[in-house]
Formats: structure tokens, C-alpha cells, sequence
């Protein structure tokens, strides 16, 4: 796997998301707490952008049609689902790197 730069830790404020590109993939990068994870930004269900969507906790409601994704896992959560990819978000002093 190789680690691609997608951003900068003042590009996603804790509590917020942001939808970059890596690999010709969208991706939604999101700050909890702290903590950085990165999933694939397609809801499967209708195509929605899960960066743009509401964050609770650690769960993302896509803003189409409320389908819900763990940020953490990807795992679909309601309606049951088989999720969506994340991956492994890594930070080098300023800069967050993804592993495609």
C-alpha cells in the first residue's frame, strides 16, 4: 500500500468533515475527537456525499436518505448494510496521509 497526502490537520477542525481525493477515489475525512478516519464518500445507497453529511458521535447519516455509517469501520448501521471501504489515516507533523 502506499501513503498519499490528501490534507493538512487545519483543513478538518475537530467535530467536522471534509470529502478529498486519493487515487482518483472521494473520499470523506473526518476529525473525532482528535482522531482522523478516512471512508469511501459514496453512500451505497443513492450515491450521496458522506462528507457532507451529520455527524454523530461516530456515526455519519448520509444527507440524501439518512443511511447511516460507522466513521471508524465503514459498517453500515441502519438499515443494516455491508458498508462502505475505510481506511488507515496517518499524520506526519502537519500533513495526513492515506494509505491506498
Amino acid at each position: 500500500m502506499t501513503a498519499v497526502k490528501i490534507a493538512t490537520i487545519d483543513q478538518v477542525p475537530e467535530g467536522s468533515s471534509t470529502t478529498v481525493e486519493a487515487a482518483g477515489k472521494a473520499i470523506a475525512l473526518f476529525n473525532i475527537n482528535g482522531e482522523l478516519y478516512a471512508i469511501d464518500n459514496t453512500c451505497i445507497h443513492r450515491g450521496g456525499s458522506l462528507g457532507d453529511g451529520f455527524i454523530d458521535g461516530t456515526t455519519i447519516t448520509c444527507p440524501l436518505h439518512g443511511w447511516q455509517y460507522d466513521i471508524i469501520t465503514g459498517q453500515g448501521v441502519t438499515p443494516p448494510s455491508p458498508g462502505v471501504k475505510s481506511y488507515k489515516v496517518e499524520v506526519r507533523d502537519n500533513d495526513i496521509y492515506l494509505e491506498i
